[in-house]
């Protein structure tokens, strides 16, 4: 498998394609969308079975009220059909309507100027009591929605059991109320496991996408790795061998030609590779660096202050910590035995930069003007690596009074800096 059939044309190797937008729509989006169509249609046809009812129980009822309430309850259904058609607000519409639902089963006893007429026909209100069971169940959080399955049910048993409700005493009127809260509870139910269900797919199909995306971005790296590998075989190791028997002026002038285009290679790979944009700690970096100080012969003295509330980029952090480890190679390498004094301090937040870090010995130091060009220790390993990721690194040093490096991120341009 190439990078080709991976990564669509026109894009960065290893880049994720669009994980945050999926080509279909959000399956839980799709499950509200028919929650709310299967639920305004359902309160339709409840609706036009209850109209009949309504219209023939109009005589005992208070009037103009009786219309007013008939009118606000068939037409919110209505109004909730089409905006359920249009997918504008319908979640607002179920809510207002299960209140104004609520307010007129509290209500119906000062509606009512006949209670005995109700001893033997139910009221037309109690056939809608599951269509605005469900609205709740679509407009509100869960558990709002339970207490509303519960509360609506019961406050009609209440009113029905009531003489102006028509008295049907307190097991019948229990026996409705537990009847709704039933199948309003099953309702709720299905509605719940369907959120639930959908909510997992969402979330696995995100969690799919975004190792999709590491896979590619590994894949490209990969890739690069091959290719950097390639390289070095192929130049720098040549280049090696033609240094190696170089013996006339010539050969030399070529092997140091050969090198610099080998290093111009290594550069051109190193500014093709990937970069992962995520963030990590600057408490996990100074880990990884102390680690690390800790591990030569001649341990360093180490003070970190405040690098708990800082972050960087991945790639910025792999530059600082390679400088620094270079940094404290160099100091074993150069500054003298397990007798010289060193020490690492690693800050975040100074006055300088972000990262302050700096590496320090008393060893034998040098001069920056006697480095030998090919010496890449300082120019490419620290100074290089550190402005391709837009932080600075100052070397001071002087012959029998040690060195000190200076690492910052990002680049400061302050003249003096603090250097502790």
């Amino acid at each position: 498998m190439s990078a080709s059939d991976l990564v669509r044309p026109g894009t960065v190797p290893g880049a994720p394609r669009e994980t945050s937008k999926p080509r279909n729509p959000l399956s839980r989006a799709r499950i509200e969308r028919i929650a709310d169509r299967t639920v305004a249609a359902f309160g339709v046809v409840f609706g036009l079975q209850t109209i009949p009812t309504a219209i023939a129980q109009q005589h005992v009822l208070v009037q103009p009220w009786g219309l007013v309430m008939t009118a606000v309850i068939f037409g919110g259904i209505v109004v909730t059909v089409l905006l359920a058609i249009l997918q504008r607000w319908v979640k607002g519409a179920m809510a207002v309507l299960a209140v104004l639902y609520l307010v007129a089963i509290v209500t119906w006893p000062f509606v009512v100027s006949d209670p005995a007429a109700f001893a033997a026909d139910k009221p037309w209100i109690w056939f809608l009591c599951n269509v605005f069971t469900a609205f709740a169940a679509v407009a509100y959080p869960l558990w709002l929605a339970v207490v509303y399955t519960l509360i609506a049910p019961i406050a009609y048993g209440v009113i029905r059991a009531l003489p102006a409700g028509g008295g049907m005493g307190a097991e019948l009127a229990g026996l409705d109320a537990v009847y709704a809260i039933i199948l309003g509870g099953a309702i709720l139910a299905i509605i719940a496991m369907m959120r639930q269900a959908s909510s997992g797919v969402d979330v696995a199909q995100s969690q799919a996408l975004a190792r999709y995306a590491t896979a590619v971005r590994q894949h490209a790296t990969e890739v690069e790795r091959v290719q950097v590998d390639a390289i070095v075989h192929d130049s720098v190791l040549t280049t090696l061998l033609s240094a190696a028997s170089a013996r006339s002026p010539e050969q030399k002038e070529l092997a140091a030609t050969m090198a610099a285009d080998a290093i111009g290679h290594l550069h051109a790979a190193e500014a093709s590779t990937p970069e992962d944009q995520s963030l990590v700690g600057l408490d996990r970096l100074t880990e990884r660096l102390v680690t690390a100080a800790n591990a030569f012969s001649s341990p360093f003295a180490i003070e970190v202050q405040d690098v708990e509330v800082h972050s960087l980029p991945v790639n910025v952090a792999e530059a600082v910590y390679s400088a620094s480890v270079q940094a404290m190679v160099n100091s074993m390498q150069h500054a003298g035995g397990p007798e010289v004094a060193r020490s690492i301090s690693i800050r975040g937040g100074s006055p300088a930069a972000t990262v302050h870090i700096v590496v320090r010995d008393e060893g034998r130091g040098f001069s920056a003007d006697e480095v030998p060009a090919e010496r890449l220790g300082l120019r490419v390993s620290i100074r290089d690596r550190l402005a391709k990721v837009g932080g600075r690194a100052r070397i001071e040093s002087e012959p029998g009074n040690g060195t000190t490096v200076v690492i910052l991120w990002p680049s400061s341009d302050r003249e003096q800096e603090v250097v502790e």
